[in-house]
């Protein structure tokens, strides 16, 4: 699906389907699967990991160096639906897109 870009509905005006991306929230450890949220109030993806920087947010938080990275939400969309054959599940939730 990959080398064909077959990534159907869940491709970006690109055409290409995203799968990561970076924000400086202010995450610890234990906030792995967090909700990522933007200004509209939308879910944009999920918290994966935070850069090296990161650790030290336990103590205090640098915006210029510390980062959060995310999972878009529309590539775990896609695993579920297209890789994972489990769209029934997406129709279930009824996900507004």
């Amino acid at each position: 699906m990959m080398k064909k870009k077959d990534f159907g509905q869940y491709a970006d005006k690109d055409g290409e389907l995203h799968i990561c991306f970076l924000t400086d929230n202010d995450i610890t450890g234990g906030n792995s699967g967090s909700p990522v949220i933007n200004g509209n109030g939308e879910l944009i993806g999920t918290a994966f990991d935070g850069n090296w920087e990161a650790i030290a947010s336990d103590f205090a938080f640098e915006p210029e160096f510390q980062r959060t990275i995310c999972v878009d939400v529309r590539y775990t969309l896609f695993v579920l639906d297209k890789f994972g054959g489990a769209g029934h599940l997406l129709k279930e939730m009824k996900i507004i897109r």
